[in-house]
């Protein structure tokens, strides 16, 4: 089953090279055609990221969860930093 990341990861390159492409076959030049896919692959990264962001089986965000482990851990849990290997 194909999800919503999956096609954004097949879409990037299909949008950056198929939009340039078409620009030049339609006339404009290849220093006007790639930065307009170049906008366009990244348009579809700023949605993935921003607009419909990963989220984990929860719904929680990456940041929800790093928050409840924070608090969670309690004050007397030592840093990795400070932990002897």
């Amino acid at each position: 089953m194909v999800h919503y990341y999956d096609l954004v990861l097949g879409l990037i390159p299909l949008a950056l090279f198929g939009t340039t492409a078409a620009l030049v076959a339609a006339g404009f030049g290849l220093t006007v055609a790639a930065p307009v896919g170049g906008i366009l692959s990244a348009s579809l990264v700023g949605h993935a990221l921003f607009v419909k962001g990963p989220v984990d089986a929860t719904g929680r965000t990456g940041s929800d969860v790093t928050e409840d482990s924070r608090t969670d851990a309690g004050s007397s849990a030592a840093s990795p930093l400070e932990t002897a290997d």
